[in-house]
């Protein structure tokens, strides 16, 4: 269910209704005297829009027991070449030091360098700053970039371990030769045996269905439902399941004129078509509301309209 998790990740294509979904679930949560905190990893930030407030790095209030952030990815990788540099102080001799920061400052400009960096952040928000949290809601970005932020965990284990593998051989080669048999204190290797077992701990967090869920919104149209069955496929290839979805932007049945009940016999076919391709998932149909949800108070309302419906788990 959506109200009975410690985190839960908010994923779909983009333009479906996913940010304004996540706010209303983070209220959701709040109303109830839970200590709320909403999370936006999407770089083309909405949360601070949703709530008219200017979100920073950092958590601010938006509304009674709700907190939020805007994650900002250059910042957190201008933070983690930081920690970086800081981590290697005192391993390589200083006429090296020049050479290896620039080597460094090169690779942070590399595909996938502010990925890395949003996901430090993350696993810390999990694993440090959450524990202030009875709830952490977070509104990723679209799916592709959901689905890589979720399974950096595995991969990036993977890469430590061959990380970790090869500085244990020149550790070993580095005693016989150079110690006298003594082990030699290897700062890196520390620093590397902490970073997995922080992925270890996210991993074990992010797979505990009793600790975390997934929801995915979409529109009862053709391309949502396509990018949601692929998604939940690559998901479930890494064990991550999705138990609930949001659709989104339902036209009511009461509705006039021609073109409109062209469109409402057209969605239909899509809904059966979702009924279909997810039969195993929670599935809760949201109306399309006469305006967009533009202010706190058709937030609140909006979030209402979901929780009755998860509440009387109607469709």
């Amino acid at each position: 269910m959506i109200g009975d998790k410690k985190i839960v990740f908010v994923g779909g294509k983009g333009g479906v209704g996913k940010s304004t979904s996540a706010a209303a679930l983070a209220l959701i949560h709040a109303k109830q005297g839970l200590k709320t905190l909403l999370v936006s990893t999407d770089p083309a930030h909405n949360v601070g829009d949703i709530f008219h407030k200017s979100l920073k790095n950092q958590e601010l209030e938006v509304y009674p027991g709700l907190d939020a952030i805007e994650i900002d990815p250059e910042l957190e990788s201008r933070k983690y070449i930081k920690t970086v540099k800081e981590n290697i102080q005192g391993v390589v001799s200083s006429h090296m030091q020049d050479e290896v920061n620039r080597q460094i400052d090169s690779a942070s400009s590399s595909p996938g360098a502010e990925e890395a960096a949003l996901f430090d952040r993350i696993v810390s928000i999990i694993l440090d700053e959450g524990k202030y949290y009875d709830t952490i809601i977070f509104d990723t970005a679209p799916t592709g970039h959901t689905i890589r932020l979720l399974t950096l965990p595995e991969l990036m284990s993977v890469w430590i371990d061959g990380m970790l593998e090869r500085r244990k051989k020149r550790n070993e080669t580095y005693t016989q030769l150079l110690n006298d048999g003594e082990p030699i204190d290897d700062p890196i290797y520390k620093v590397l045996q902490r970073r997995k077992q922080r992925f270890t701990d996210v991993r074990k967090i992010i797979l505990n269905n009793e600790l975390t869920g997934f929801i995915f919104i979409l529109n009862p149209e053709r391309l949502p439902i396509i990018e949601t069955a692929n998604s939940l496929k690559l998901l479930g290839i890494h064990d991550i399941s999705v138990n609930t979805l949001l659709i989104n932007k339902v036209l009511s049945e009461n509705i006039d004129g021609e073109f409109l009940k062209r469109r409402k016999i057209n969605e239909e076919e899509y809904i059966r078509t979702i009924e279909k391709e997810f039969p195993t998932q929670e599935k809760f149909y949201i109306p399309l509301f006469e305006t967009d949800i533009n202010s706190v108070e058709l937030l609140v309302e909006f979030a209402e309209h979901i929780r009755k419906k998860v509440a009387n788990n109607t469709p």
